[in-house]
């Protein structure tokens, strides 16, 4: 199924998302999103075929109309400034004909022919549910290679998320207090992004000058060669749009410039790094 979403203007000013129930049973978000935005989505479409996917003008269309069923301040696709969409893999279902119907449950086949390596498949899932998903798969490998594992990853911390006692807004004073140099919006983003390894993109640096050449404000050249090394970026498409979301708020009339800058510092830094 594809799933097409679409940033605008914010739309309101608080911290709380909505959610809606359409009349065709769809349910419909509005989330803040990225302190200017508003996150709105999500359509659900069948989709076959390769998967180079763009939302459709009536899936925009769909959505500013949900958004209008219930919001005072109104939107067109003309004050969209940003989308995005994605294809999932759903399992099929005698009967099923509404896409929102369908499962989103996963399910994990194991062939484990004797005396040949097992090949395990996983069908449907979503991401909020990959570590249950994980575990089982790993679990079903496990017993077909004849060896034991015990669970461990329902407590442990995603990359860079090992924060003293979960309390963000003290590792941010701290991080403030070590590089007072930063801004406080830039070092904000970068804990909010990378975490504890916010050190590994800081790296040595004792002012703005040590990051590198600036591609954008608060986008240095640090960033841009933590991201290659370690996060697999190539393209500036991956590091303002897929990494992160700092192609909305790159100056206006600027985006396109931007874009080439840093395509043309990938092409003569292309080589990754051990990390």
């Amino acid at each position: 199924m594809k799933g097409s979403h679409i940033v605008t203007r914010r739309l309101f000013d608080h911290d709380h998302a909505y959610i809606f129930q359409n009349p065709d049973k769809r349910i419909i978000f509005a989330i803040p999103y990225e302190h200017d935005y508003a996150l709105i989505g999500t359509t659900d479409i069948e989709y076959r075929g390769p998967a180079q996917v763009a939302i459709t003008g009536d899936e925009t269309q769909y959505l500013c109309d949900s958004i209008n069923r219930y919001f005072r301040q109104k939107i067109t696709p003309a004050d969209v400034r940003w989308t995005y969409s994605g294809v999932r893999p759903l399992l099929e279902e005698e009967g099923a004909d509404n896409p929102s119907a369908v499962t989103r449950d996963y399910s994990l086949e194991l062939d484990a022919p004797s005396g040949e390596a097992p090949l395990l498949s996983v069908f449907g899932g979503k991401i909020t549910t990959f570590r249950k998903l994980a575990e089982e798969a790993v679990a079903k490998l496990t017993a077909a290679l004849g060896k034991s594992a015990p669970s461990w990853t329902s407590g442990a911390p995603l990359p860079g998320g090992d924060i003293a006692h979960a309390n963000f807004e003290r590792f941010l004073a701290e991080l403030k207090q070590r590089h007072a140099w930063l801004s406080a919006d830039l070092a904000h983003r970068l804990a909010r992004a990378y975490g504890t390894r916010v050190k590994n993109v800081l790296g040595h640096a004792h002012s703005l000058a040590d990051l590198g050449r600036a591609f954008a404000p608060g986008l240095f050249e640090a960033e841009l060669a933590y991201l290659r090394d370690v996060e697999w970026a190539r393209s500036a498409e991956d590091v303002l749009w897929r990494r992160s979301k700092l192609g909305l708020h790159v100056e206006p009339g600027t985006l396109e410039s931007v874009t080439r800058d840093i395509d043309a510092w990938f092409a003569r830094e292309p080589e990754r790094q051990s990390a």
